[in-house]
């Protein structure tokens, strides 16, 4: 017994003091950002002609309200060469159909409405970026996901960071939402806004920089794609955003995080597929960033409290156990709420209460990710390689 207690003290020993580190950075990431947005995050006088992409595919809870709020951008008001273009793979698919209708309650916007048919590569979302990239009758583009909700000044604001001739690409932060009570839901979307943007906001802090992208919503030239190995080889990969912005930052080019904020709908989901949903995305990243992801191990502090917990009951110490759970629990409400408060969120309180759940949650995600598995995406099986691409199953 005096070599497991051994065993368990140490581990939770490392990986509350690595997560204690970690959180003391993201505190300082969050910091600098939280400044940096109230200096850069404001609509300027660059406007250039600007098409905006948006992929679809069949109805989400919220996709209304989220389509909505690209019709009703004050983009137009200040440059009218602007367009929005959605792509389904058929002129049956509802969320096209959706947006059809909401477009001819707007008739002073200009909408196209595109078919690309089954994709010729593995990614489906990159295959219609391409067709829209190709549609567009604009350099300036910005891409976004179905499930991005934005204000109505945001477009104004995100292409800012493109009077830059040497910026490539800027993509944005999001703030998870659910717009449901749902526990699972919530736990889904506050680990979008806190775990994810905390990465995000420490990798850009240490490497002095941002070298990646995320796709929810950027803002690039139509260049980039090609610049990046074009649509193609783009789309044998599942992470597309994370490499068209490694590629692009690579050769020299500017790749940066926008001050502005987005936020990202989380639908209702039972627990299963959402943690299946998430599950995918942790086995991305492990292929993505191989020796990053490994890292992120000893980022999370709750699993190693629970460890504590063990310790102290199997050394009859429950008391310092409890203690050091509710340490890491504070590790991570401290963490929450700094990440919250900078990005914006009004509902930080409730989420940042919520959180150590979430780092645990989180914590079992990154262990499942080290398992072999098949990745379930839009009615399709895949598999991801060793370099991120990945290949339908049959």
């Amino acid at each position: 017994m005096s070599l497991l207690l051994q065993i368990l003290f140490w581990c939770a020993v490392i990986g509350t003091v690595t997560s204690t580190i970690y959180v003391l950075m993201v505190v300082v990431a969050a910091i600098r950002f939280g400044l940096r947005r109230r200096r850069d995050d404001k609509p300027g006088d660059f406007l250039p002609p600007l098409s905006v992409l948006k992929p679809l595919h069949g109805l989400e809870p919220g996709l209304e309200e989220n389509l909505r709020t690209f019709f009703e951008q004050d983009y137009r008001a200040y440059q009218p060469e602007f367009e929005l273009l959605f792509c389904a793979r058929y002129e049956s698919d509802k969320g096209l159909q959706l947006a059809q209708t909401i477009g001819a309650r707007y008739p002073q916007v200009q909408a196209r409405y595109l078919t690309c048919g089954e994709p010729q590569y593995p990614n489906a979302k990159m295959y219609s970026l391409g067709v829209m990239a190709e549609a567009a009758r604009y350099e300036h583009v910005v891409t976004s996901d179905a499930d991005a909700r934005i204000d109505h000044s945001l477009l104004r604001r995100v292409v800012q960071p493109l009077a830059d001739p040497k910026l490539a690409l800027s993509s944005c932060l999001y703030l998870g939402t659910s717009d449901v009570s749902d526990l699972t839901t919530q736990l889904d979307a506050v680990g979008k806004s806190v775990e994810m943007s905390s990465g995000v906001l420490v990798a850009d802090m240490v490497e002095g920089g941002t070298k990646f992208s995320l796709g929810v919503l950027a803002a690039q030239r139509k260049k980039s794609f090609a610049d990046a190995g074009g649509y193609n080889d783009l789309g044998q990969y599942y992470a597309e955003d994370y490499v068209l912005g490694h590629r692009l930052a690579e050769q020299g080019q500017n790749v940066i995080m926008s001050a502005s904020i987005i936020r990202l709908v989380v639908p209702k989901t039972p627990f299963v597929v959402s943690f299946k949903n998430q599950l995918r995305w942790m086995q991305s990243t492990r292929r993505s960033r191989p020796w990053g992801h490994l890292g992120t191990g000893l980022t999370f502090s709750v699993p190693f409290g629970l460890l504590g917990l063990l310790w102290g009951v199997f050394a009859d110490r429950p008391e310092l156990g409890l203690l050091w759970l509710l340490a890491t629990c504070a590790n991570r409400w401290l963490q929450a709420g700094v990440m919250l408060r900078a990005l914006g969120e009004p509902k930080w309180i409730w989420q940042t209460f919520i959180y150590p759940l979430r780092d645990f949650l989180g914590g079992v995600l990154w262990l499942s990710s080290y398992l072999p598995g098949q990745v379930y995406y839009h009615g399709g099986k895949y598999s991801i390689d060793t370099d991120g691409k990945y290949k339908a199953i049959s």
